[in-house]
């Protein structure tokens, strides 16, 4: 009887740790990506392969990850030459065996995210 509960917490610890290496792993690559980029038009599609590239190595809903870029020093136009660019990955992991009763799939979800940042190069976007 003690069983059912141990398996299940460890299905839906692995869920959530698989989930948690994803965006942590995505957070990292994004910000590689942008900071590496030629300009932004490249900065912007090899971002989206990138995490189109996470979301299909862990299992994840195509469009489950949001992804939000700031960067440092505030007020700057981001991403920008010699700017920091910080990228905060966030996906939400369904708990599994919830049944879509009442609401309680949107209710069982435990929200994991990750940030990671990175230096421009001063020569970003033919920038001097």
């Amino acid at each position: 009887m003690l069983l059912v509960p141990i398996v299940y917490l460890i299905i839906a610890l692995g869920q959530i740790q698989g989930h948690a290496f994803a965006v942590e792993a995505g957070a990292r690559y994004l910000a590689r990506t942008i900071a590496t980029s030629e300009d932004r038009d490249d900065a912007d599609i090899r971002s989206q392969r990138v995490l189109a590239a996470i979301e299909r190595e862990y299992g994840m809903e195509p469009g489950s990850v949001q992804v939000e870029l700031r960067c440092r020093p505030q007020g700057v136009e981001c991403p920008r030459a010699g700017a920091v660019i910080l990228v905060t990955l966030r996906a939400e992991v369904a708990l599994p065996l919830v049944p879509p009763v009442l609401g309680l799939e949107r209710a069982a979800r435990v929200t994991v995210d990750a940030a990671a940042s990175q230096k421009v190069a001063r020569t970003w976007g033919g920038e001097p």
